[in-house]
């Protein structure tokens, strides 16, 4: 089972962040991934272990490649604790705006 919280803190890391959000379209390599970014391929490498650990991140072997792509579940993980949030949120505005309607009408 995938742990929304473990995936949060990974994700706290703006270079983290950087990486998976490169993943977002398709499955690329570690070179691919790290071209263009401040830090060397063995960082982000790290990063990416980070981020699989964490349950957001897959890795392939296509020959003497490894090819590492977004995990859906943990995605999914995610939504699903942030909808926890979505739900409670409605449910509190949802017992306001009954308590206001009742101040507006007179007892019988």
């Amino acid at each position: 089972m995938i742990n929304a919280e473990r995936a949060m803190d990974a994700l706290g890391d703006p270079t983290r962040r950087l990486v998976f959000k490169r993943l977002r379209n398709r499955t690329r390599s570690v070179g691919e991934i790290a071209e263009g970014m401040d830090v060397s391929r063995p960082a982000v490498s790290q990063h990416l272990k980070v981020l699989k650990a964490a349950g957001l991140v897959v890795v392939r072997a296509e020959g003497a490649r490894r090819l590492y792509g977004v995990d859906t579940r943990g995605i999914e993980a995610l939504r699903g604790w942030l909808d926890g949030f979505w739900e409670e949120a409605l449910v509190a505005f949802k017992q306001a705006a009954e308590r206001e309607a009742t101040k507006g009408r007179k007892p019988r």
